[in-house]
């Protein structure tokens, strides 16, 4: 007989909870990232005490819908290239990379409720932002990431590593964004101009 309580489930999320070290600081494991070659940190580190869950948990921003978002509000303006389906901008503050981009549908959509048609537009698009940032040149590497614990309007980074730098590569590359020296404000600048050109040249408005 199936059993209904999820307190009483060993693969429920109750029995998962109970099995981590609530209130308790985790050691650090001797073969996870830490001890990869592409960590950019070395030396003595400490996990942080392992707070327990907040649920329900806090809602994201824009969560009530377009009316609540930010994302929604901005102009085009604000954004490097705009189409009638997408916008993509970059981050305010140059950081140490070659470029750090952001795509996200102009509809108010997370990516599951993300209608059939622009889901099948994902994908070409992502490969069409991939060839504008390659046409920098020195680019090893476009990294996808979705995270979406802040905000509920889907927005997918696009992270370039630079060609060689393999001590860059995998999953560490947002790390290596914080640690690496930026770039100077009108070289990020120029680099965020071409990426909007090479973008319009397949289509849609360069704002840059």
């Amino acid at each position: 007989m199936i059993n209904d309580s999820a307190a009483e489930d060993p693969a429920g999320p109750d029995a998962y909870l109970a099995r981590l070290p609530i209130g308790e600081r985790p050691p650090v494991p001797t073969d996870g990232a830490p001890s990869w070659d592409i960590f950019p940190y070395e030396g003595e580190l400490t996990v942080r005490v392992l707070q327990p869950p907040v649920l329900p948990e806090p809602p994201r921003h824009g969560e009530d819908g377009p009316e609540s978002c930010k994302q929604c509000a901005r102009p085009d303006s604000d954004f490097l290239w705009t189409d009638e389906h997408w916008r993509l901008s970059t981050i305010d503050e140059p950081t140490g990379l070659p470029a750090v981009l952001l795509l996200q549908p102009r509809a108010h959509h997370d990516l599951l409720d993300l209608p059939a048609e622009l889901s099948a537009r994902l994908g070409p698009m992502l490969q069409r932002v991939e060839r504008a940032v390659l046409s920098l040149g020195g680019i090893g590497r476009v990294h996808v990431n979705r995270w979406g614990d802040g905000g509920a309007h889907l927005h997918l980074w696009l992270i370039a590593r630079p060609e060689g730098l393999t001590q860059l590569r995998g999953s560490t590359l947002p790390l290596w964004m914080d640690v690496l020296p930026p770039l100077p404000a009108e070289v990020w600048a120029e680099r965020a101009r071409r990426i909007a050109v090479a973008m319009a040249a397949e289509g849609g408005t360069a704002h840059r």
